[in-house]
C-alpha cells in the first residue's frame, strides 16, 4: 500500500474488507496494526518493506496462503485504479519470494498474468531508488 508513497482510501477499505471475510485474520485489529505500520514506514522508510519481504521468505507459506497474499497485494495495488511501478516492483519481490508456481497462480487468477511477467528493473533496490515523505492515513469507518 505504502510503495507509491501514500495510503489511498480505497486501499484501507479493501484490506478492512478482507480481514473481515477471511477467517485466517480472525482476531486481527486491522486499524491498530495499520496504524503501526505507517508509524514503521515512516520511521524506517524502505528498510521496513526490505524486512517485509524477508518475513515473507522465511514463512514458507503454504500455496493456499500463498495464493490469498497474492490476491490481496494485486487487490490493493488496482484498489485506487493508479498503479505505480514501485508497487508493481515491490510484489514482484515479493512473489520472487513465494515457493507457489505461477501455473498455479494463473489457475486461480486467469487475469492476473501481467503481474508474473518479468520486471524490467529485477535488481530494483528500495535503499537507494525510493524516497518517502512522511506517509499520512485517514481512519475509514467499515
Amino acid at each position: 500500500m505504502a510503495c507509491d508513497g501514500k495510503i489511498a482510501d480505497e486501499e484501507i477499505a479493501l484490506l478492512k474488507s478482507t480481514v473481515a471475510n477471511e477467517n485466517i485474520f480472525a482476531g486481527l485489529d486491522i486499524q491498530r496494526k495499520l496504524e503501526e505500520y505507517v508509524v514503521a514506514i515512516n520511521d524506517q522508510g524502505s528498510q521496513f518493506l526490505n524486512n517485509l519481504i524477508d518475513e515473507v521468505k522465511k514463512a514458507e507459506l503454504q500455496d493456499e496462503a500463498a495464493l490469498l497474499l497474492i490476491k490481496i497485494a494485486i487487490d490493493t495495488i488496482e484498489a485506487d485504479e493508479h498503479i505505480e511501478y514501485s508497487e508493481i516492483s515491490f510484489f514482484k519481490k515479493v512473489r520472487k519470494n513465494l515457493s507457489i508456481s505461477d501455473e498455479k497462480i494463473l489457475e486461480a487468477m486467469p487475469d492476473k498474468e501481467d503481474y508474473l511477467l518479468p520486471d524490467v528493473e529485477e535488481d530494483f533496490d528500495f535503499n537507494s531508488n525510493v524516497t518517502f515523505d512522511e506517509i499520512q492515513m485517514r481512519i475509514i469507518s467499515q
